[in-house]
């Protein structure tokens, strides 16, 4: 009898596997939103009602129609991508973080009357981790990482910015916040020295 080794999957193929699943359940959840006539989008973050701050952990999976969904499905397969190839617990920290802190800055600072929900708080916390992270590690790797993410998404950035009207600033900048925690708890001096 004879026994192939079980092939090990590459990282980049673990790590399309896991956050393009996660991309599928957004998918799944706005064509469930579609059937439903909209029924899932009452669950987003009403800023400053204390029953609606549980609706922070999902949140990011839900949006406000097509055209809301399809903008945020390129940045957070790339961007959630290269964040997982740090390692699945750094992603982990970094999509926990961020998905809270843009929930609560919404929740916070939103007007009142409105509903936040989407995954641009997360992209932001996975553009500015990956921006910053090189800042810590002082590898040179992730810096050039950091100049690419740049030159392709930095522009995004001004979306952390009161702007376009429906366009939750306030998500954006929570999120953004987020990523430079999570890179600062992941990967700060005191942290190595920890490790």
């Amino acid at each position: 009898m004879t026994h192939t080794p079980t092939e090990r999957r590459s990282p980049f193929a673990t790590a399309l596997l896991v956050v393009g699943g996660l991309l599928a359940v957004m998918w799944a959840l706005e064509i469930i939103d579609t059937v439903t006539l909209n029924a899932l989008d009452s669950h987003g973050i009403e800023p400053r009602q204390f029953s609606d701050l549980p609706n922070i952990l999902w949140s990011p999976l839900l949006h406000f129609g097509w055209a809301h969904l399809i903008s945020n499905s390129v940045p957070f397969l790339v961007l959630g991508v290269l964040t997982y190839l740090s390692g699945a617990v750094r992603w982990l920290v970094t999509t926990v973080v961020s998905t809270i802190t843009s929930g609560l800055t919404a929740w916070l600072l939103a007007a009142a009357g409105t509903i936040t929900a989407g995954a641009s708080g997360v992209v932001f916390g996975y553009l500015t981790y990956l921006l910053v992270r090189g800042i810590f590690t002082k590898k040179p790797s992730q810096i050039i990482v950091a100049i690419v993410v740049f030159l392709l998404y930095g522009g995004v950035l001004l979306g952390v910015l009161p702007g376009a009207p429906g366009v939750s600033w306030q998500a954006h900048l929570g999120g953004a916040v987020g990523g430079v925690l999570a890179a600062y708890l992941l990967h700060s001096k005191r942290e190595r020295a920890l490790r």
